[in-house]
């Protein structure tokens, strides 16, 4: 299986909040998301990136912007029967060049486990980051 047995998409529209709540069970922050939380999330969101094979979701990320200054790369997820393959790259490679944010000019991401997929993809840790936790993170 490669990379032309999945097709890309960058519409919000073509993700259902059931299916991302399945595919998000596969990871620590995103088993205790609700349904009716994901489809606020998906509606509220600027860039919403996601990827299928055989007409099942197997990939998703997101992008929150103001699409001139800066942006954030959240969310991001590939079925465990994906991974290894090259298609969480070309996903964050997707969303990074896509024509609505290849311009911006600081793009940030928060990730423990990615570090160096993300350095991989441009990224790179600098100190300053503040984050405001306002209620537990919930992993279930």
């Amino acid at each position: 299986m490669g990379l032309s047995d999945y097709l890309f998409y960058d519409s919000k529209l073509a993700v259902t909040a059931v299916e991302l709540q399945n595919l998000c069970r596969y990871t620590e922050w995103g088993r205790s998301r609700s349904v009716e939380g994901i489809e606020e999330m998906i509606e509220k969101t600027g860039m919403c990136f996601s990827a299928r094979h055989d007409a099942r979701l197997v990939g998703f990320c997101r992008i929150l912007t103001d699409f001139v200054y800066r942006a954030m790369l959240c969310d991001v997820v590939v079925h465990p029967d994906h991974q290894g393959k090259g298609l969480g790259s070309a996903l964050v490679d997707y969303a990074l060049t896509h024509p609505a944010t290849a311009k911006i000019p600081l793009v940030m991401t928060y990730t423990e486990e990615w570090v160096s997929f993300m350095a991989s993809r441009g990224f790179e840790s600098r100190g300053g980051a503040m984050v405001m936790l306002r209620r537990p993170i919930e992993y279930s």
